[in-house]
C-alpha cells in the first residue's frame, strides 16, 4: 500500500474515532463529575487524535519533506509522552489496567519521537522510518481501544472507594 495512501486512511480513521469517543463521553454523566473519569476519557481521547494529528503531517510532508514529518512527529509525540505521564501519574490512577496501558502509550510515543529525532535508528530494517512510524501509530491507537475497553466496560469508581 502507498504510505500517503495508509496515512490518508489512518488519519481518517482516528478522527472517526474522535467523534465517536465524544458521543461515548457526552452520555456519561461520570466523565464530568468524576476526576478520574475525566482522566480516562482524556487518554483515550489523546490516543485518537495525536496519531490523527502525525497521520496528517506525514500526508503533508510524506517522503518529499521528511524533515517537516519527523519534526511534527516529535513535537507530538513529546506531548503525548507528557499527557499519559501526567494522567498516569495523577490521583486515582492505581486501576492496574488502565495505569499499565498508559505506560505502554507513554512508551510509544516514546519511541516515535525517537525515531523522527533520528529515523537513521530503523535503517538497517528494510523499511522506511515513515513505515515504521506507521506501525507504531497503528499500536497506539490499539492500546487506545484497551483503555476504551476498560473505560466503557468497567465501573469508574473502585469498590470501596465511595
Amino acid at each position: 500500500m502507498d504510505i500517503g495512501l495508509f496515512y490518508g486512511l489512518f488519519s481518517a480513521t482516528c478522527f472517526t474515532l474522535v467523534g465517536l469517543w465524544w458521543s461515548v463521553v457526552e452520555r456519561r454523566a461520570d466523565v464530568r463529575t468524576d476526576p478520574r473519569a475525566r482522566r480516562d476519557a482524556g487518554a483515550i481521547y489523546l490516543t485518537f487524535l495525536l496519531p490523527a494529528l502525525m497521520g496528517l503531517f506525514a500526508q503533508i510532508g510524506g517522503l518529499d519533506s521528511p524533515m517537516f514529518w519527523r519534526v511534527s512527529f516529535v513535537v507530538i509525540a513529546l506531548i503525548g509522552v507528557a499527557s499519559m505521564v501526567r494522567i498516569a501519574l495523577g490521583e486515582g490512577s492505581q486501576r492496574r489496567g488502565r495505569t499499565g496501558l498508559r505506560w505502554v502509550l507513554v512508551g510509544l510515543y516514546a519511541v516515535v519521537a525517537l525515531i523522527g529525532a533520528a529515523p537513521s535508528l530503523v535503517a538497517g530494517l528494510g523499511v522506511t522510518a515513515l513505515q515504521v512510524e506507521a506501525a507504531l501509530l497503528v499500536l497506539l491507537v490499539a492500546t487506545g481501544h484497551g483503555l476504551v475497553w476498560d473505560a466503557v466496560l468497567h465501573n469508574q469508581r473502585e469498590p470501596g472507594t465511595g
